[in-house]
């Protein structure tokens, strides 16, 4: 260490020969030691600024130049978080924690105090370098197509609070001169506090991991949830919450620890299976329902999709009773099976949808059945699904079957029931009068 020793007293001599022969002061021992000093460190200081120069300029410039030939879209990802800019803020660090001693060897009182910030100083760089690197790493991982299926936004928030938590605990280790591990053996005592002013954060943390691990929830789900008046599309899921952006386009923002508590209906396995139900019921007029005529029947052998169930039924049949209406005899329809309207009717809507290049034919429920009779009529459901999910797509299918369904009732004899309006009432009492 001689040669610092004489660094520092050369330099002492330098400075007592500006001050007291080319500005002509009289200065005492301690005013030549104060200037040195500061001297000293403004020149630690500059050199700090010069490496500091350096790397931004030429250091940087290389990685940017390297990361834009790259084929992969990481660098791009590491230049936009700025993840090389901030770690080019530790050259200053190093420099100025490996020449303060040689500088300011002779002065501990200051080399104890920056010492103590280049500690810091180091400390906080590192978070918030490595809070770039982890923004950078999730940024690369959403292009991938695993991505939709586990979203990692709530557990890289998650790794960030612990890791600025233990940075937290690191900071004031350097202020307070105490051991880090002083301050984690505290924290055991402070639990119950923690828990409870830190509630709403610890069960947002552990529900969000838990929609991630469970995958529950990803970004582009269709979700309802009538408690928070939430239907439309995942726009978010963070470590803490959830945001949907609903089919009106507000935002609807539920904590994550409630999607976990609470019930809601996620629609993305509907859309995965390629399927989207379509339930929905004609109510027909009970005293449209009645037996069909000969004649009538005949009439519907002509619709092509319905022959084989009209020439299979009435073969089964025989054909006994089909014309006893028309003889005048109704009492014997009773007598023996005949075709109803609402039969064929029904028969004639499966055969229809079977036939229908929108509905799917395989692997889902397909189901046309009569209902029990209310006050409002007989209903028919129609229970099938359609092959295209997409909403507008979907409700298109939907209408077209039963525009074509209702505007085929009247060639089967049948009615829809609807309640009397008031220009029914209006005509039948026109009628009567």
């Amino acid at each position: 260490m001689d040669y610092i020793s004489e660094f520092h007293r050369a330099l002492q001599n330098e400075v007592s020969y500006f001050l007291r022969h080319a500005l002509q002061l009289d200065v005492d021992k301690g005013t030549v030691e104060l200037v040195t000093a500061v001297i000293s460190l403004l020149l630690v200081l500059l050199l700090a600024w010069l490496a500091n120069s350096i790397v931004k300029g030429f250091v940087l410039g290389l990685v940017r130049s390297l990361a834009k030939r790259s084929e992969t879209r990481i660098g791009e990802h590491f230049l936009k978080e700025k993840f090389f800019h901030r770690l080019s803020h530790l050259a200053p660090a190093f420099v100025i924690s490996i020449l303060s001693p040689v500088f300011l060897a002779p002065y501990d009182v200051l080399l104890g105090i920056i010492e103590t910030a280049v500690n810091l100083y180091l400390v906080i760089i590192a978070l918030w370098s490595i809070d770039a690197l982890i923004n950078a790493l999730h940024d690369s991982y959403e292009e991938f197509t695993l991505s939709s299926k586990l979203p990692l936004k709530g557990i890289c928030q998650a790794i960030k609070l612990v890791i600025n938590a233990t940075g937290v605990i690191f900071v004031l280790s350097i202020l307070l001169d105490k051991s880090p591990l002083y301050f984690f053996s505290g924290l055991g005592a402070l639990t119950a506090v923690l828990l409870l002013v830190f509630k709403d954060v610890i069960l947002g943390l552990v529900a969000g991991i838990q929609l991630t691990a469970n995958n529950m929830v990803r970004k582009g789900d269709w979700v309802e949830m009538p408690k928070y008046g939430a239907d439309g599309d995942v726009i978010d899921v963070s470590l803490t919450t959830v945001k949907v952006q609903n089919w009106d386009k507000t935002i609807t923002t539920i904590p994550a620890h409630a999607l976990v508590s609470d019930a809601f209906k996620n629609w993305r396995s509907m859309g995965e299976s390629g399927g989207r139900r379509i339930k929905r019921s004609i109510s027909l007029d009970i005293s449209s329902v009645r037996f069909l005529k000969r004649s009538e029947v005949e009439d519907l052998e002509k619709i092509e999709c319905i022959q084989p169930y009209l020439n299979a039924i009435t073969s089964e049949i025989g054909g006994k009773g089909m014309n006893l209406e028309e003889l005048g005899l109704v009492s014997s329809l009773l007598n023996g099976r005949n075709l109803t309207n609402i039969g064929t009717f029904r028969a004639y809507c499966k055969e229809y949808l079977s036939a229908h290049p929108k509905i799917h034919q395989e692997g889902m429920t397909f189901l046309v059945r009569q209902l029990a009779p209310t006050e409002k009529g007989v209903p028919i459901e129609i229970y099938v699904f359609a092959n295209d999910t997409r909403w507008v797509e979907y409700e298109g299918i939907q209408s077209d079957i039963f525009d074509h369904l209702l505007a085929s009732l009247p060639i089967f004899g049948l009615r829809a029931f609807q309640l009397p309006s008031d220009f029914s009432v209006t005509q039948i009492v026109s009628q009567k009068s």
